[in-house]
């Protein structure tokens, strides 16, 4: 299984001279099985440089969404190939606590875009998975709820015989309602081959974002030496932290097992 990411980064697109390296997009990773099959993983704005890329096929594109934050929805009205006429787009959306399938497309419509939902001349197909674990072509998907304001959805997912977990917006010790537990963190990402996790903070920034739905790094490190991970990405900068910050926190953790890379647009992993 191939793993690229597109957008990197939490809460908003951050373009500029200090983000050059690491990438300013919001969140959107793809991940590729041996079989050349494909399944994209949120809709940032990393989703724009990806789906032209995307145009010169013809296959079904499945989309799989943690949750509804502008961040990760925000790239899909410049998908390419959601313009491209005829072409199948299946949306998978995450479990929010109030169920919102169709805000992908809601972003679209009255004055919010120049371009109503309905005038796309792709097929787009929006299908909410009730199970919490599901086949999907090469794709085996377990479910979890992530620790966030309104929710969301954490994924593991196997192919070719390998484990990666995308736990994208998750606080691992919040400070109210608790929906996974960390003892339930340890054993979802239990052993997995790649676990890409929310890293979007550091200990100066608390008190003050406590309750925001972010992790640590230092959290985010500790539960994957726990939890017996192989690799560990940090995911969701945030949107103050400059390439020279990362660099600094690659080198904190640099030898460490399991290896902690920093999330970087364009990073192609195979696991």
């Amino acid at each position: 299984m191939q793993i690229k990411f597109y957008g990197v980064r939490g809460s908003i697109p951050t373009p500029g001279a200090d983000t050059q390296r690491y990438g300013g997009n919001t969140p959107c990773v793809l991940l590729t099985s041996q079989n050349g099959q494909q399944l994209i993983l949120d809709s940032g704005t990393g989703i724009r440089l990806l789906g032209q890329e995307l145009m010169a096929g013809t296959e079904e594109l499945v989309l799989l969404l943690s949750h509804n934050h502008w961040d990760h929805i925000q790239g899909f009205p410049f998908f390419a190939p959601a313009y491209q006429p005829g072409r199948q787009i299946r949306i998978i959306p995450g479990h929010t606590l109030k169920a919102e399938h169709d805000a992908i497309l809601k972003q679209m419509s009255g004055e919010f875009f120049p371009v109503a939902p309905e005038q796309l001349p792709s097929l787009i197909r929006i299908t909410p998975i009730a199970e919490e674990q599901w086949q999907l072509g090469d794709f085996y998907i377990q479910r979890c709820p992530l620790n966030h304001p309104g929710s969301g959805s954490a994924y593991r997912i196997t192919a070719d015989g390998q484990a990666l977990a995308y736990v994208t917006d998750n606080e691992l010790f919040p400070p109210e309602q608790v929906l996974t537990s960390r003892t339930q963190w340890l054993d979802f990402v239990a052993g997995v081959d790649l676990l890409i996790h929310d890293g979007q903070y550091l200990e100066a920034d608390m008190p003050y974002k406590l309750g925001w739905g972010h992790s640590l790094v230092s959290q985010a490190v500790v539960l994957a030496k726990e939890a017996q991970v192989k690799k560990l990405v940090i995911f969701s900068h945030d949107p103050a932290r400059t390439d020279l910050q990362l660099d600094e926190l690659a080198q904190q953790f640099s030898g460490q097992q399991p290896e902690v890379l920093m999330a970087r647009e364009g990073m192609e992993i195979w696991c």
